[in-house]
């Protein structure tokens, strides 16, 4: 009786690490897959900034040369 409970439990245990390892690597992924969209979100931002920045100079620029047509 004793070898059976004793075997009961090393496979319980062998179950329960397995499932342990699998919940883990579970939360790994979902992490991963988060710290991914992170980064995506984080480089179309700075293409946006990047973008916009460009946008206004070129806006800047012909601003500043209407003035100086309008000068002379």
């Amino acid at each position: 009786m004793t070898a059976f409970i004793a075997k009961a439990f090393g496979l319980g245990s062998i179950l329960a690490a397995i499932l342990l390892i699998v919940a883990l690597l579970r939360q790994l992924i979902v992490m991963f897959g988060f710290l991914l969209a992170l980064v995506k979100f984080v480089i179309i931002m700075a293409f946006v900034v990047i973008i916009v920045m460009i946008v206004l100079a070129i806006l800047q620029d012909r601003s500043r040369r209407r003035r100086e047509e309008q000068e002379l």
